[in-house]
């Protein structure tokens, strides 16, 4: 017999989602929040089991992903500060190596089309394939980790739940990752609530909400807070870095510091912000936009000089905070399996 379904998160439309693969896993509903888009992600590709999750969950928090057993994928993305990385203004890998971008969060990757700061990826289920066998992050390969997997008598058992059986491939490995990943869902900040009608913005948040639909929302478009473009924003070059953002990826001139727009969701906590970590504070980053304006190579919403007044500028800030979902941020089923 069937075991009874999980659904995870706030909302009235189901994509979904069972687990058809054996009659022994526990199937998961995704919940889509009500006026949200469909999903991106393809669930029947990869249906959502409870095993294959918690299988999922084991490998994020497992160093055993890294060739020297010290990095996992949660040491770059923690779930208090929005599965990102606040540690350092680029990420650091495997022996202290320094990368050259600031790990993104994790949060609604459902919606995803593309990953990564230039997005060099885009399909989820191989989407950890980079940080693996990047040599500035995990610097492993498939195959050996794959290896390691097979002499765990715990993994052993873990796949065998998941799959009905106790072969450990790559792919396996993979989809268990995204099950987790895809699974990150925020949708319940004040800003949630005060859209489902219950809550109600402060006087300085809804001044900030106005300021933000006036200023921001073109490019962090509502409810995802972010329309998965690359765009310029006006950052100089990092002469260090020389990163040269969606470029690296096209190899067309006309996307040289383009970088993916990332969710505001969760924002307060997501530090340091850019793509390379330059600004500690939404204060530096409001101040930053706020100078912009009459330069052609930027989008046409950020050509126009905002002129927010100091009181403004703290309103917005404000209204970023109402994005803070702390039932995501602390919740349990995401975070270090203990058992």
């Amino acid at each position: 017999m069937r075991k009874i379904g999980f659904i995870l998160g706030i909302g009235t439309i189901v994509w979904g989602i069972l687990a058809f693969s054996n009659n022994l896993t526990t199937p998961i509903y995704f919940a889509v929040p009500e006026g949200w888009p469909k999903p991106h992600y393809n669930f029947k590709q990869n249906p959502l089991s409870e095993e294959v999750f918690q299988l999922g969950r084991q490998l994020f928090y497992d160093p055993i992903l890294s060739r020297d057993n010290t990095i996992s994928c949660s040491s770059c993305h923690l779930q208090a500060t929005g599965f990102a990385h606040v540690d350092h203004d680029v990420s650091h890998g495997i022996e202290g190596r320094i990368g050259t971008r600031n790990a993104p969060a994790l949060i609604n990757l459902a919606w995803n089309k593309h990953f990564h700061w230039d997005g060099g990826v885009n399909n989820l289920e191989v989407q950890a394939i980079n940080p693996i066998e990047s040599p500035t992050e995990m610097d492993e390969k498939l195959q050996n980790i794959v290896a390691r997997l097979q002499q765990s008598q715990k993994y052993s058992t873990l796949f065998t739940k998941a799959f009905a059986d106790d072969k450990i491939t790559s792919q396996r490995l993979l989809k268990a990752l995204a099950q987790y990943t895809v699974s990150l869902k925020s949708s319940n900040s004040k800003y949630d609530k005060v859209m489902r009608k219950e809550a109600t913005f402060s006087s300085q948040e809804q001044n900030g909400y106005t300021l933000f639909q006036k200023h921001c929302a073109s490019c962090h478009n509502e409810p995802l807070f972010s329309n998965n473009q690359f765009e310029r924003n006006g950052l100089t070059v990092d002469t260090t870095l020389n990163d040269m953002g969606r470029m690296k990826i096209t190899q067309q001139k006309e996307d040289y510091g383009r970088f993916k727009v990332p969710t505001l969701r969760n924002i307060q906590f997501t530090f340091p912000y850019m793509h390379d970590g330059r600004f500690k504070t939404l204060t530096e980053v409001v101040k930053h936009y706020n100078s912009l304006g009459n330069d052609k190579s930027l989008p046409k919403e950020l050509s126009k000089p905002m002129q927010l007044s100091d009181k403004d500028r703290v309103d917005l800030v404000a209204f970023l905070h109402t994005l803070t979902d702390k039932e995501f941020l602390f919740d349990k089923r995401f975070s270090y399996p203990k058992e």
